[in-house]
């Protein structure tokens, strides 16, 4: 087993992760913080209704680009928090693997912002991955 991230070098891979982002989509992006925890919080974790051995990589929350209107100001930033250490445990903490899956994880957690639900986020992820269109192998 590889040794596992430092918590400074996840966030720097979070923070790549953003920024390797198009454009296009980065420069909607408005008012969203990009957070790391080790893993979410049991409380957290009931009140989003996940069962015992259930972990979650990604979280958004906060109000969807598509649920503000002329009334949105002065908020604070949605959130959107990668959770490390589900992410190493799905990838045997190799860390081209862990940097594949927090862009994944990104991705997926921006589509929430953009206001897509979870079905409409693994259709377009699948139609992704089947297309090849937007593959990230660095």
């Amino acid at each position: 087993m590889l040794q596992k991230m430092t918590k400074e070098e996840f966030e720097k891979l979070v923070a790549a992760a953003s920024e390797e982002l198009p454009e296009r989509i980065r420069a909607k992006i408005k008012n969203v913080a990009f957070l790391t925890e080790d893993k979410i919080r049991r409380r957290k974790k009931g009140e989003l209704g996940l069962k015992l051995g259930e972990s979650l990589l990604g979280l958004y929350e906060g109000v969807p680009r598509t649920e503000r209107g002329s009334g949105y100001f002065g908020v604070l930033p949605d959130r959107i928090t990668i959770f490390k250490e589900p992410i190493e445990e799905i990838c045997a903490s190799d860390p081209k693997k862990i940097r594949q899956l927090v862009f994944e994880v990104v991705w997926h957690e921006v589509g929430h912002y953009f206001g897509f639900d979870e079905p409409s986020i693994r259709k377009l992820e699948k139609e992704r991955f089947f297309s090849n269109k937007f593959t990230h192998d660095k």
